[in-house]
């Protein structure tokens, strides 16, 4: 680390420890950001310009320069040097060598506080512009698919256990509501965070009489900072982001379980495409869901990244502090995790084969037992009083080891006189999930108003979701 000369260096006379010079550096991380930084860069550089600290032809020349460093980076011809600690130092020099003295001038009352922030939320904002297409698609093909197999009924499962009949399009859409509440999540993190902390300097604000919302205009920001310290100080904005990212994939996660326990040789109401199925290196018979238990095991590591920084975040004081540098690391692997895992569990739904007859045979009699229930109710026996006799009508199918429905009228009787021979029309699953019709409902008529519903939300362009201000 011989020579190695800092931004920050006038009042030091050591060079910095080798090793130190290790932990502190970051390029190799915010290199991610070269774009953002350039971009925040050459806004700033016309901030400066417009507050008459550079000349037309000094802002002519950062520009151009700007330009070309970020050439060099997309042609993967930039050339990180050891000294380069952080993105911003490695484009600042880059400029300097490219342009010469004038490139001293970019950084006048900016500080790598406020244009990491401001880096770090332009990446995010396009970031989340990413995420939020996929997750659009994931609900596109949970819609069309629901669409298409509205005519399977299966068992309805809590606590694991068969509760009633619904329609395999209900469980479907089940997932495309937590999707769509995801998204609207996201919208709202993405509006929170498009505020610009640039011209916060490193904690005092800017002396030069910047134009920051113009600079903010020019950056697509809807709004401002109004306090320094907060703007270089804040990582709420990452903190939620890594909170959201964790709770998308829980219900990934959890549309995953289900579809691993649906697939196994036991249920077998859905088998896996080929690209999405593994084998097993020693039983050649076997077909596993590891497309599913890779979405289950990642959202754990996405939630402990998140929990990490909430700690890292807990222990330090206001203003900046070099903690806030891993934001960096949990933010870039965070995103591409769940990119990934986005793209797996919607291709995997879009080609995922469901066994009708298996859904089929797995309906019983006793998941119709709320079904006797409200039978009675509309004999006009109180439901608490239903629900007790049915009870009873399910014990003594149990004791007499037959099912429900192969228990005749008079035994039926000895529970409840209530019992007509008009009882037998409940053994019906599809007369069970049509009695739905209420809105949120598993019945024919039901599920297609949420269908409806979904379709108009998706005719919405991504566009018209994000904020104006883009």
């Amino acid at each position: 680390m011989q020579g190695c000369e800092k931004l920050w260096g006038g009042r030091f006379t050591d060079n910095v420890d080798p090793m130190f010079h290790h932990l502190n550096a970051s390029i190799g991380v915010d290199k991610r950001m070269y774009a953002e930084d350039i971009e925040g860069s050459i806004a700033y550089a016309r901030a400066i310009r417009a507050a008459s600290l550079l000349s037309a032809e000094e802002l002519q020349v950062i520009v151009n320069g700007l330009e070309k460093v970020k050439a060099e980076w997309e042609k993967g011809q930039f050339a990180i040097h050891a000294e380069d600690e952080d993105v911003h130092s490695a484009n600042e020099r880059r400029l300097s060598e490219l342009v010469g003295d004038v490139a001293k001038k970019l950084h006048t009352g900016r500080s790598r506080n406020d244009q990491t922030t401001t880096d770090t939320k332009l990446w995010l904002r396009k970031s989340i512009d990413v995420l939020s297409r996929k997750l659009t698609k994931l609900v596109q093909v949970l819609v069309d698919r629901a669409e298409n197999d509205m005519e399977i009924i299966m068992p309805g499962y809590t606590h694991l256990q068969r509760a009633q009949p619904i329609r395999w399009s209900q469980w479907l859409l089940s997932f495309a509501w937590y999707a769509k509440a995801d998204i609207e999540r996201l919208q709202e993190i993405r509006r929170r965070a498009n505020v610009l902390p640039l011209g916060s300097g490193a904690i005092g604000g800017n002396p030069f009489e910047i134009d920051r919302r113009s600079l903010a205009a020019e950056l697509k920001f809807h709004d401002v900072t109004e306090n320094s310290v907060y703007a270089v100080g804040d990582r709420d904005f990452v903190a939620e982001f890594l909170f959201w990212c964790s709770l998308t994939a829980i219900h990934l996660s959890r549309i995953s379980e289900d579809l691993i326990i649906y697939s196994s040789e036991e249920f077998h109401f859905v088998k896996f495409a080929d690209q999405f199925s593994t084998g097993s290196s020693l039983m050649p018979q076997k077909r596993n869901p590891d497309c599913m238990e890779l979405i289950r095991g990642k959202s754990g590591t996405l939630l402990g990244k998140c929990m990490g920084f909430m700690v890292t975040l807990k222990g330090i004081p206001s203003a900046y502090n070099k903690d806030l540098q891993e934001d960096k690391d949990l933010l870039f692997s965070t995103f591409d995790i769940l990119d990934s895992m986005l793209v797996v569990v919607t291709g995997a739904i879009s080609t995922l084969e469901v066994n009708n007859r298996k859904c089929a045979d797995a309906l019983t009699s006793s998941m119709l037992a709320t079904d006797m229930a409200y039978y009675l109710v509309r004999k006009g026996i109180p439901f608490r009083e239903a629900h007790r006799l049915v009870g009873k009508v399910v014990a003594l199918s149990e004791t007499r080891r037959v099912s429900l429905c192969e228990l005749t009228l008079e035994q039926l009787r000895t529970v409840s006189e209530n019992f007509q021979e008009d009882v037998a029309q409940i053994w019906n699953f599809t007369g069970s999930v049509e009695q739905y019709k209420v809105t949120g409902g598993t019945s024919m008529s039901a599920v297609k108003e949420q269908i409806n519903d979904l379709r108009t939300w998706l005719s919405l362009s991504l566009h018209e979701r994000i904020p104006s201000s883009e």
